[in-house]
């Protein structure tokens, strides 16, 4: 073999490498970004998801504080947010958001309440507490794939 071939296949050689070597760069940086968005948009989904839930238990409860007659549509659709929460959310997350709906019935069927009567109720007047702290661990804890 010539020594002219030597410096011609080192150079062909060096130049296939940094070709394959931006190639590969390439994709795996666009793999990690399209993880990176995937990763947000979940994270997002789930934000406005816990959030539609929050607003509508929020709005319930208060309403079966002083309402005996439940308003079933409204049930239904806080039930429907937690069946999405199925579909996204951890066993513990859909677990707290049941209890909330429960809650909610059970204060329905409870006697109404005043305001004089918040004293002796003020613990049992948050009942999301669970529900939050159980949205913010799942949250924090959101692999970032």
């Amino acid at each position: 073999m010539s020594t002219m071939y030597i410096p011609a296949l080192a150079a062909f050689g060096g130049s296939a490498f940094g070709s394959v070597s931006t190639i590969v760069s390439g994709w795996f940086s666009r793999r990690r970004r399209l993880r990176e968005r995937h990763h947000t948009r979940s994270f997002s989904k789930r934000e406005r998801l816990y959030r539609s839930f929050i607003e509508e238990a929020s709005r319930l409860y208060a309403d079966a504080l002083i309402n005996d007659q439940a308003e079933i549509p409204q049930l239904v659709s806080l039930h429907t947010l937690v069946g999405r929460m199925r579909i996204l959310s951890s066993n513990e997350v859909v677990q707290a958001a049941e209890r909330t709906g429960r809650l909610i019935i059970e204060t329905y069927l409870s006697p109404n309440r005043t305001f004089v009567d918040l004293p002796n109720f003020i613990e049992e007047i948050d009942p999301l507490r669970d529900f939050g702290e159980a949205c913010r661990c799942e949250l924090m804890n959101l692999p970032a794939r």
